[in-house]
């Protein structure tokens, strides 16, 4: 880090280009540390177009990157997370609808990632717009997601020699069936927030939920990390919206924040992550550096773990 040269950092883009290259030091072959046990998140806001499959699969590939097992399960049907994960999902695809309607096992569909060691996918077709409406006859509807979790983690750890350090569940923007089996599924709730106008409409609606769920139906579940995304350091708003954020959510709030990036909506386009597709972005080092605060944060706080998941044991590969 000392040999960095001083630059001029008095202007945005000169302080993104000297906060890119400290990153990219850091972070260069970084390790992150495993957790006691598996981590099973559900990234969820109800306000749409705020990053939230964005940074599903790109928290999910750069928490491989840095040593972890890791599992997204796609459970919105339009199947973005599929796509950007380079996944088989067109209709007929074995998949959550499968495991959620008909009882297959989450092993039977679940898909190594082609571009990102140590990260696999359950896929999401376009079956599963149906399933909201299917469920409602099922009995346990609430908790089918989280039955063929707990499953594939038993499954998992007897017949693989590590297991799984993090489930992370990409789930719809809206408070369906499908949402609430996330829910029910997770132990904590990762909420990205946009650096704009109108991020926090919603937001009391939203914990409100999650506090529903918790007194009804998963009494593990809280909010455990909210993500500043599309944030704009040439703009007043973004950073009146960080501060006003930050304030209300001192503890959950991470550091790092995810720019606003042309890279990253580009991604997918290729079936890939910003992880992949342009590793040396400020997009891709931003993931990397929250994949890691959420990494170390993990460690030594239980209140974090998935009680019902088991320990992620095994040595790193």
């Amino acid at each position: 880090m000392d040999s960095i040269p001083d630059v001029d950092e008095s202007t945005p883009l000169a302080a993104e280009l000297a906060a890119d290259t400290r990153r990219r030091i850091e972070l260069a072959g970084r390790r992150f540390p495993r957790p006691e046990r598996t981590r099973v998140i559900t990234i969820a806001n109800q306000k749409g177009g705020v990053g939230k499959t964005s940074t599903a699969v790109n928290l999910a590939a750069a928490l491989a990157q840095g040593g972890l097992r890791v599992l997204v399960i796609d459970n919105d049907p339009q199947g973005n997370a599929s796509t950007a994960l380079g996944i088989e999902h067109h209709s007929g695809t074995p998949s959550v609808y499968e495991v959620l309607v008909e009882d297959e096992d989450l092993a039977s569909v679940v898909q190594a990632a082609p571009r990102v060691p140590r990260l696999w996918c359950a896929p999401a077709t376009i079956d599963l717009s149906g399933a909201e409406i299917e469920l409602v006859s099922l009995v346990a509807r609430e908790n089918r997601l989280r039955n063929a979790v707990d499953a594939y983690l038993a499954h998992h750890r007897a017949t693989e020699q590590d297991g799984l350090d993090y489930v992370i569940i990409d789930c719809p923007p809206s408070l369906g069936l499908l949402t609430v089996n996330a829910f029910v599924a997770a132990r904590e709730v990762l909420i990205p927030i946009q650096c704009e106008y109108y991020a926090l409409e919603g937001l009391s609606q939203l914990l409100r939920n999650v506090q529903l769920i918790k007194s009804h139906l998963n009494p593990a579940l809280h909010v455990s990390t909210i993500l500043l995304t599309m944030y704009d350091a040439r703009t007043n708003l973004a950073h009146q919206v960080a501060e006003e954020v930050r304030e209300h959510f001192a503890d959950q709030t991470l550091r790092t924040t995810i720019p606003r990036s042309v890279r990253i909506s580009e991604a997918p386009s290729y079936a890939q992550t910003v992880m992949t597709y342009d590793p040396g972005s400020s997009g891709a080092l931003s993931y990397l550096a929250a994949a890691r605060e959420i990494a170390e944060r993990g460690v030594g706080h239980p209140d974090v773990h998935n009680s019902g998941a088991g320990p992620a044991t095994g040595e790193e590969d």
